[in-house]
C-alpha cells in the first residue's frame, strides 16, 4: 500500500500533549506505524559517554502514532486527510483532500 505519510512531509499533531502543533517528518518507520516530527513530543534521555558523543541529558523527538498525525494542506497548512489520483501520463501522485491540491509532482 502507497505511504500517506512520507519523510519530509509537513503534518499537525491532531491529539497529545503537542496537539495542534506542527513539524516536517524526519523518519518513518513503517512497520510499527509511528513517525519522528521534528521538534514535537521531545523527551529527556540520559546519554552516556562515547568517543564522539559527551554524556548527560539530551532533548530528542520521540516517535508518534500515524494515527495521531494528519498532513498539513499545501494552501493553508490545516490538517487534512490524504488521497491518490492516476494522472495522464500514467503516475499516481497524493492529493490533498481538503483543496484537491496535488502534493507529490
Amino acid at each position: 500500500m502507497a505511504a500517506k505519510i512520507k519523510k519530509g512531509d509537513k503534518v499537525v499533531v491532531l491529539t497529545g500533549r503537542d496537539k495542534g502543533r506542527s513539524g516536517e517528518v524526519v523518519r518513518v518507520i513503517p512497520t510499527e506505524r509511528r513517525a519522528v516530527v521534528e521538534g514535537v513530543n521531545m523527551v529527556k534521555r540520559h546519554q552516556r559517554q562515547t568517543k564522539t558523543q559527551e554524556a548527560g541529558i539530551i532533548t530528542k523527538a520521540a516517535p508518534l502514532d500515524l494515527s495521531n498525525l494528519a498532513f498539513a494542506d499545501p494552501k493553508d497548512g490545516k490538517p487534512t486527510r490524504v488521497g491518490f489520483k492516476i494522472l495522464d501520463d500514467g503516475r499516481k501522485v497524493r492529493v490533498a483532500k481538503r483543496s484537491g491540491e496535488l502534493i507529490d509532482g
